[in-house]
């Protein structure tokens, strides 16, 4: 399924028409900043990638708060690879796609899996201190759930703050790496804007990006731009991700006409710590890989009745469960009980999870951790090929930002890691390969203006009630299970809000909150539509009224392209 020229087609099959009515926005006059590669995200996409093209170019890397406030960060797991010679590369493929439900795209996956294990050598040569073997092998492997053999490489329960801390060391000591913290990327600029050519296939130019210290709009041209900019987790009430993931990066993308695709599978993450004091806080699936049981208010085990893979199914089986347990007794929250293992071995494997739980009244080695679903992992996005390029020249992604076909309809745990760093490799291999290329061609010079008359907001519920409906309409109709009447109601109910988004925008002088509260929305809108086209059940994605997988019909990806806008027209 795609769109295109604002037409929605299904197999050739003309369903509806596509609302792409063209917003208007305004855009200061302010200095050019110029660099050879710009990079949106500060993850360990962007940092893996950022290292290596500054051997051959200069590097700015924008992150829109400090460079530690991303979802790297607080990944628990670990990277998935075949590191042992008791695991196997083609067990690793099966597992993929098994938990892709069908939608993988097997060329993609082999490639990640067979240079995974490369890849994580790399990061201990980066300086990655994973834990290693109790009998001197080189790492100690974990398991997860999905996974038919122990392949996760981890640093405790802290996997993703080691390797943001060794990438970080690394990227502030090239000299070729320029790092922008407090900047938000909110457009990206076109060839065809610059030109105004009606080009066959655009080019990104680079974009304008929010000084948050200054609240100046900067025009940032590059070579080649590369998104890295995480997930949407903040679509959703309830999340696992931290604040900085509203969608940036696919939202950008999408209203530069790139190709997204697979937008209605979004993860939820079965196992978010169920205390109101605690905000967003993750209990690893690394806690069930070792033996942790789902367990109900009666402390009866639940998980088998719903898969016969019981605690160790895929995350879209036990979050459907755990959703299915919680509704059918009316509880607030199921049960993860650990306590049957050694309490000395529980401390030492998990020292964040075992520390932030007993702080907030919970002794994991005693008693059993109260959790809930949250939302998790897009496991859409931005399309990408198997360089990272998207469907824009010099435009490529990287992560959760992309739907690069390893993930299909529901994502392996613990192999977003090992997509991040294969992608940003092959990614600065396809750069340093084509570079001569694309530093020989011509560079427009975009034009800085202002348009209208645009004003501070002086009250911030304009931002703040808009947003809340956003994200509630989002968990009640479009979440773990899902109906086709709900997401009829919530697309009505998204209309006004997103035609008043598009009126402030234009309005208003711009602040974080505004550009992503505009990104947010226009996710919430692709993740209903993405929703709607899917008439039947696969992986994550859940619907009552297609409760089977249609093998026959509905076994593609569902991919959006939005109507290039006229000549001319302010980007939006």
């Amino acid at each position: 399924m795609f769109i295109e020229r604002g037409i929605l087609y299904s197999y050739g099959t003309v369903n509806f028409f596509l609302d792409v009515s063209r917003e208007t926005s305004r855009f200061f006059e302010v200095d050019m900043f110029s660099t050879d590669v710009l990079v949106i995200g500060s993850g360990v996409a962007g940092l893996s990638f950022a290292l290596k093209v500054a051997t051959f170019a200069d590097v700015t890397l924008v992150t829109k708060k400090s460079c530690v406030d991303t979802a790297t960060n607080l990944a628990q797991g670990g990277v998935a690879a075949v590191l042992s010679e008791d695991d196997t590369l083609e067990d690793h493929v099966n597992d993929t796609l098994t938990s892709g439900a069908g939608l993988c795209h097997e060329n993609i996956v082999r490639i990640v899996v067979e240079e995974g294990p490369e890849r994580v050598r790399e990061l201990v040569d980066f300086g990655v201190r994973f834990q290693k073997g109790n009998a001197g092998e080189e790492f100690d492997l974990g398991m997860e759930g999905g996974h038919s053999a122990r392949r996760v490489a981890h640093a405790h329960d802290l996997t993703g703050r080691e390797i943001e801390r060794a990438l970080l060391a690394q990227v502030y000591a090239s000299p070729r790496v320029k790092v922008l913290e407090d900047h938000l990327a909110i457009d990206l600029l076109l060839e065809s804007k610059a030109t105004g050519e009606d080009l066959e296939q655009d080019r990104c130019l680079g974009a304008y990006v929010l000084n948050r210290s200054t609240g100046e709009v900067e025009t940032r041209q590059a070579k080649a731009t590369v998104l890295c900019s995480g997930g949407c987790g903040k679509v959703y009430l309830y999340t696992t991700n931290p604040d900085i993931a509203t969608g940036d990066g696919i939202a950008m993308a999408y209203r530069a006409g790139a190709r997204v695709a697979n937008l209605e599978f979004v993860q939820f993450h079965p196992t978010c710590f169920y205390n109101h004091q605690v905000k967003n806080f993750l209990i690893s699936e690394a806690v069930r890989g070792e033996g942790g049981i789902l367990i109900n208010a009666q402390g009866q085990p639940f998980m088998k009745r719903y898969d016969k893979r019981g605690d160790l199914a895929t995350r879209d089986a036990v979050a459907r469960g755990i959703d299915a347990e919680m509704k059918g007794s009316g509880a607030d929250c199921v049960y993860l009980d650990i306590t049957h293992q050694d309490a000395d071995f529980l401390q030492q494997r998990f020292p964040n999870i075992y520390g932030t739980c007993k702080k907030y009244g919970v002794d994991i080695t005693r008693e059993p951790i109260p959790v809930v679903p949250a939302a998790h992992y897009m496991c859409g996005g931005v399309q990408v090929d198997e360089w990272g390029s998207s469907s824009i020249h010099n435009l490529l992604a990287f992560g959760e930002t992309t739907c690069s076909g390893l993930h299909g309809a529901n994502r392996l745990a613990s192999n977003s890691l090992l997509e991040a760093v294969v992608f940003a490799h092959r990614g600065a291999l396809w750069l340093h390969e084509n570079w001569v290329e694309i530093t020989g061609r011509p560079m427009p010079i975009v034009n800085d203006w202002r348009v209208g008359q645009a004003c501070p907001i002086e009250e911030n519920v304009l931002i703040s009630h808009n947003w809340d409906q956003i994200r509630r309409l989002m968990w009640n109709y479009v979440g773990i299970v899902r109906r086709e009447k709900r997401l009829q109601l919530v697309e009505r109910r998204l209309a006004p809000i997103l035609a008043e988004i598009r009126e402030h925008f234009h309005d208003y002088l711009l602040t974080p909150d505004l550009v992503e509260l505009r990104n947010i929305a226009i996710i919430a809108e692709l993740i209903v539509r993405s929703a709607s086209l899917r008439k039947e059940s696969r992986g994550l994605h859940y619907i009552v009224d297609y409760p089977e997988r249609d093998d026959v019909h509905f076994h593609k990806d569902t991919v959006f392209a939005r109507k290039r806008q006229e000549k001319g027209v302010d980007q939006c």
